[in-house]
């Protein structure tokens, strides 16, 4: 079998699962992101997939230990690096006058009272367990690690939804940065309650590990992005076309999403690594703000990268574990899971924007719209994984109840989102438009 013939022929089977699945959901008034999620499922390794063509070829992903699509991380990679440049273009100082405080009072409150409820609900579902099975399925190390990952939202999956009803309005101009934000608290209380979680399983921390790298993290970060931004915005002003700036813009995004795989940097001991995320939406944010022409590189930018988005959705879509579903136990607890974050989630933000007296719109569907959980969250499972101090058992639940809960927030969280906003108004009924016209229909004025 020849590797590039099938790296091309997934890719293409992707795109077009993607797009037709699309068309399927347009029918059934549900956002393209969840075809592109289900199109995914189809031609993972557990449908499509799993039948071998002549060849020894596979019309999608075959491999059930994902090392194939494993092999298309870069798509996936750049793909994020552009999500969170583009949220990068809600931090504009003009609308943060508006909604930066309250963005932020929220966006930290209501990741601290998701971590809050989960712990509550699992530490008691955890003697629970002990009291009816007689054996620990859900150690308490790993009660810590899933209530901090809980904090963790998806980004990505907001940002399509909002693109494509083009949502306009107060629950989206503060929904943006939120969600922007979850990054970084995120990543401060993953590290604090991953610490304490080693600590507990035997294994011995400090201050550098659980507070210091994920600050320098989170600082270094922003301050390589806001310098490649800074030079991104001085260096458009030497072309004129609007092809060699989109060029431009896509190579910056291309070197921001390069810098942040660097992961062999450490001063003094100290860890140096970089989020994608943090880094490309500085970047994309100091780009907007400093640039005059920014709106229209950006209109551009996300044009291009259009059948991209679909690839990294589709190929997030593949990449759902269905093997989940053989541990009933596990699918229990990553049904309490859900139900616990989300009324973290819920009640913290609703809370949250009382206290900063945000509409009653806000008050009511901002917590939904903070409901979508993927990318980050698997991102924190990888580095449990990767982890050689925690037990094996502590590292396999936590993979099951994020596996299962990310295959139910990507299916549904989309259309949660969308109703959410359309319940809220941003998301207004417009009149279906053509691009193409019929063949038989006559001119304008001609009767």
């Amino acid at each position: 079998m020849n590797t590039t013939v099938q790296i091309l022929l997934s890719l293409s089977v992707c795109a077009l699962a993607g797009l037709l699945m699309s068309r399927v959901c347009k029918l059934l008034k549900l956002p393209a992101v969840t075809g592109y999620l289900i199109a995914g499922i189809l031609v993972g390794c557990f449908c499509l997939g799993s039948f071998t063509l002549p060849g020894g070829y596979h019309l999608g992903f075959g491999d059930k230990d994902f090392k194939d699509i494993h092999a298309l991380g870069i798509v996936c990679d750049i793909a994020l690096g552009f999500i969170a440049f583009s949220i990068g273009s809600e931090f504009k100082l003009s609308d943060l006058k508006k909604t930066g405080k309250q963005a932020t009072i929220i966006g930290i409150l209501q990741a601290v009272a998701t971590t809050a409820v989960c712990i509550a609900v699992l530490f008691g579902l955890h003697y629970v367990l002990i009291a009816v099975t007689g054996k620990d399925y859900l150690p308490i190390s790993a009660v810590l690690i899933l209530s901090a990952i809980a904090t963790a939202t998806a980004p990505a999956a907001t940002l399509m939804v909002v693109r494509q009803y083009k949502a306009k309005g107060p629950l989206t101009d503060l929904l943006l940065p939120i969600v922007a934000l979850d990054d970084a608290v995120g990543l401060v209380i993953f590290a604090v309650l991953f610490g304490v979680a080693k600590a507990i399983d035997g294994g011995t921390t400090n201050v550098t590990s659980i507070v210091v790298e994920p600050l320098v993290e989170i600082v270094v970060s922003l301050l390589v992005g806001a310098l490649l931004g800074f030079v991104l915005s001085k260096l458009e002003k030497l072309f004129h076309s609007n092809s060699n700036r989109l060029s431009l813009v896509i190579t910056f995004v291309f070197a921001t999403v390069a810098v942040t795989e660097l992961d062999n940097l450490s001063i003094n001991g100290v860890h140096i690594g970089f989020s994608s995320l943090l880094t490309c939406m500085m970047c994309g944010t100091i780009f907007c703000n400093v640039c005059e022409c920014s709106d229209e590189m950006m209109a551009r930018a996300d044009g291009w990268t259009k059948p991209l988005l679909i690839l990294f959705f589709v190929i997030s879509g593949a990449e759902l574990d269905l093997s989940v579903f053989t541990q009933p136990i596990f699918v229990l607890i990553g049904l309490i899971y859900i139900i616990a974050r989300c009324i973290g989630k819920y009640f913290g933000a609703m809370s949250s924007a009382k206290m900063t007296k945000c509409s009653p719109n806000i008050v009511k569907y901002l917590g939904i719209t903070l409901f979508p959980q993927a990318g980050v969250a698997l991102g924190m499972v990888s580095t449990v994984a990767a982890d050689s101090v925690l037990s094996a058992d502590i590292a396999s639940v936590v993979r099951f109840v994020i596996l299962f809960a990310v295959l139910v927030y990507e299916i549904v969280g989309p259309v949660m989102t969308k109703w959410a906003l359309t319940k809220a108004g941003d998301i207004t009924a417009k009149p279906e438009n053509s691009s193409r016209r019929r063949k038989n229909q006559l001119p304008e004025g001609q009767a």
